[in-house]
Parts: structure tokens; C-alpha cells; sequence
């Protein structure tokens, strides 16, 4: 028996582990392509896992589905023919498969030389419906986009959202806003949950076991995706500029200042070198960067970006200056929730506003091209300072009239009301109803 059969068998002799359901949706599209795409150890093979649970509790036949996870080492090294070979395979074990048709999930495929022209082909001269997963954001920028010609659908996959925790925990998710005591629990599971984030690996554990995972996280990510993917040799700069990075997390972030630090502290790399390194980690979705709301791709390219860690945990575990910054954590958090939200159109569609008076909005949604905003979002742990409310509300105001928009949300950890002004309504919401989407 060789390693593909062997590898196909063990996986029908398995039954499917329990899961947490998600919320992300995998559609199901004739001749298409369903491409899950997120950072490792996000749920991404767990949600293939879910979908074809979906699939059998439909009625499919567990022979009619075929999975592979490519970074099983038992395919190392891997032929350039392995492809082919699977397919093969799989049809030679269920014959059937190939005329009533089959439900094909590879995951990790990125690391398959080629796999995009395979998955074409496949789609074009088989009865089947195709999933593919991977842990690289060229997967929705550039395969989906360019070589896929229209034949995929791009899926990007977080760490678990609050709810999910929520639910991974076994707590009941209200559907209307509780009571006192209701509330009281769910503003506690929020600040845990901007400490212990949303892997669903770590879900529960001991903070020092927790810390160390995550952080073994960065360092997998660092190697595996940027170091080997695309060939870095500077591996001590990598690894610094990548701290240096997740430390920012909810924050403005200069490339040429991270720099000038590690050039101060005796590490040699040039600034090409380091907005490479910085595409890459995003490439590998540990981190994401938004520019400031300007029509002007001038002004967009000469001012700072805002950096986000993939999750408010991973920012806690892997950053001295996120573990006491609650609320830059909760900014992130909120960041992430609203990438959930628009889906991969995020990217671009999420910016930061600095107003005339050089006061700061987190969040624009709108298209930034043309500085058509749709909605404003302020993040601010905690309103109970007068002069921090003044602050936040003074940007929100100038904010509201340059953009022209009636209503701006401000996201704390536990205040809720509104102000009302000529200039605009400002609806405050604690954490818990906004990441739960009950404001």
C-alpha cells in the first residue's frame, strides 16, 4: 500500500473530531472553487471538518469525500506529481466517485508547487465540488484573483470571534441584552477574552502553557511562512522587527522607525529588507495594517499605518507593551471583528481618520479611493475620566462633520448611552453588545 492510499484510508477509518460550530460559512458553488484561507492554527482544517459533517449529515456518502492535509509529513518530500497521483487514487478506491460526483478538501495546498493550475483542471474535466485551504494571503489577492480566473471563492478565517468562544465555551449567547447578572458575567468573558484570544487551541488553558503555544505560534509563522517562503536570510532581524510589530498591535506603526531602533540596538538590515518583511507577515495573516482615510494615495503612502496582531490574545502573549494596554487589546478586537463582518473586501475598506484638528478615529468603513465613509467607530476602554470623554467625543464630533455622517459608535469596556449634539449622535456601547452584535 502506498503513502496516498494509506493516507486516504486512515482518514475514512477516522471519525470526524467534535467541533465548535463557526460562523463562517463555506458555499457551495458549481464550478467553483471554496477557498478557506487564515493563519496557521486558526480552525481552518476544523472548518473543513465542519462542512463536511454538513455534507454527510446531508446524505453524501463518506466514500464521496476525499481530504488531505498537505503539511502531513508523510508526503515529505513532496513530487511535483502528487496531485495527480491523489486523484487518481482516490477514484481507483471509489469508483463511483468519479461519475456521481465527489466533495475534494485539500488543505494547506499552498505548499504544492503548481496546485492552482491542478485545481483548474479539475474543476473544468470533474464532477466534483473542490475545497482548498492555506495560510497565505496571496491565496485571496493573487491565485483567487488572477490564475483562478473567476473559479474561486475566497473564505478568510479568524481565530475564533467573542461568540465562538463563547460558545466553545458552552455559554448561552443572549439574543437581546440581559439582565444585571447576565451582564456582569459577559463584561468578565470579554476581558478574558482580550487575554486569552481565539485560538482554539488554547481555549481554556493555564496562562503560562497559553502564553508559551502562542508564542511558539509567532515563531512557526516566522519560519515556516516568512523564513522559508521567501527565503529571509536575516533570520535575527525577522524575528526582531516581528516583535516590534506585534508590540504596536491597536497602534500607528513606522517602518522606518522600527528601523532606526534596530539599527540603534546593533541590528544590521536595510529598510527594504524590512517593508518585505512586513508584507510577508501579513502575507501569513499574523498581522494586519491599515492606512489613514485620505483620497490622496500620496498621503495614504506618507503616513504611518495602524497594525493589528491577528488576535488580541496573541498581542497579550508575544508583546510586554499589549500585556498592560487593555485598551489598545480592545481596539484590536474590535478591528478583527469588523474584518469578520465586511469579509475579505476588509483589507481596503477598513482605514483610520485624523481629523483637521489632528485628533484620531480608529475606524472609517468606506471606500477610501474615493472618501466615501459608511461608518465611524471609536474605540475607548474607559469613559470615566472627563477629560478622556471630552477627548474621544471632541474626535468624534470633528470626525462626523468632515465626513459628512450623522452617527458615530464608541466601543468601551463598560459604559453605554449616547450624546447628542448639533454636530451628530454618538451611540457608546459596552464591548460584550458590540462584539455581539446587539447594539
Amino acid at each position: 500500500m502506498d503513502t496516498l492510499e494509506r493516507l486516504l484510508r486512515d482518514f475514512r477509518e477516522r471519525p470526524l473530531p467534535e467541533l465548535t460550530p463557526r460562523d463562517v460559512e463555506l458555499p457551495l458553488l458549481p464550478r467553483k472553487a471554496t477557498v478557506v484561507v487564515g493563519m496557521r492554527r486558526a480552525g481552518k482544517t476544523f472548518a473543513l471538518y465542519q462542512e463536511m459533517r454538513r455534507l454527510l449529515d446531508s446524505g453524501v456518502e463518506p466514500g464521496a469525500i476525499l481530504y488531505v492535509n498537505f503539511e502531513d509529513d508523510r508526503l515529505q518530500p513532496m513530487p511535483v506529481e502528487i496531485l495527480d497521483g491523489l486523484l487518481e487514487t482516490f477514484y481507483r478506491l471509489q469508483p463511483s466517485a468519479r461519475t456521481a460526483g465527489a466533495f475534494i478538501f485539500l488543505d494547506e495546498i499552498q505548499v504544492v508547487e503548481g496546485w492552482s493550475r491542478f485545481v483548474r483542471r479539475v474543476l473544468d474535466t470533474e464532477d466534483v465540488a473542490l475545497y482548498v485551504s492555506g495560510s497565505s494571503a496571496k491565496m485571496l489577492s493573487t491565485e483567487v484573483a488572477t490564475e483562478f480566473r473567476g473559479r474561486g471563492f475566497a473564505v478568510e478565517l479568524l481565530p475564533f470571534s467573542f461568540r465562538e468562544a463563547l460558545r466553545h465555551q458552552g455559554i448561552e449567547i443572549p439574543t437581546a441584552p440581559p439582565g444585571a447578572r447576565g451582564r456582569s458575567r459577559l463584561e468578565a468573558r470579554t476581558l478574558r477574552y482580550l487575554e486569552e484570544g481565539g485560538f482554539p487551541e488554547v481555549q481554556g488553558l493555564d496562562p503560562r502553557i497559553r502564553i508559551q503555544i502562542l508564542q511558539n505560534y509567532v515563531e512557526l509563522v516566522l519560519l515556516r511562512d516568512v523564513v522559508e517562503r521567501h527565503s529571509v536570510s536575516n533570520v535575527g532581524a525577522a524575528r526582531a522587527f516581528t516583535q516590534a510589530v506585534l508590540q504596536a498591535s491597536g497602534g500607528r506603526f513606522s517602518v522606518n522607525k522600527a528601523y532606526n531602533d534596530l539599527r540603534s540596538r546593533g541590528v544590521e538590515v536595510g529598510k527594504d529588507t524590512l517593508h518585505a518583511l512586513f508584507d510577508h507577515l501579513t502575507d501569513a495573516f499574523l498581522v494586519f495594517g491599515i492606512q489613514v482615510f485620505r483620497r490622496s494615495l500620496r498621503a495614504r503612502q506618507v503616513n504611518p499605518r495602524k497594525v493589528y496582531a491577528v488576535d488580541p490574545g496573541l498581542a497579550y502573549a508575544t508583546s510586554y507593551a499589549a500585556a498592560t494596554d487593555l485598551g489598545a487589546r480592545l481596539e484590536t478586537a474590535v478591528y478583527l471583528e469588523l474584518r469578520r463582518r465586511i469579509g475579505p473586501a476588509g483589507e481596503s475598506a477598513i482605514s483610520y481618520y485624523v481629523t483637521e484638528g489632528g485628533r484620531e478615529v480608529d475606524f472609517v468603513v468606506g471606500d477610501v479611493a474615493s472618501s466615501v465613509a459608511t461608518e465611524l467607530v471609536q474605540v475607548c476602554a474607559d469613559l470615566s475620566d472627563p477629560s478622556t470623554k471630552e477627548r474621544e467625543t471632541r474626535a468624534a464630533y470633528e470626525a462626523m462633520g468632515e465626513l459628512g455622517l450623522p452617527r458615530l459608535t464608541m466601543v468601551t469596556l463598560h459604559q453605554g448611552g449616547t450624546e447628542t449634539s448639533s454636530e451628530g449622535v454618538i451611540r457608546i456601547v459596552p464591548a460584550w453588545r458590540w462584539l455581539l452584535g446587539l447594539e
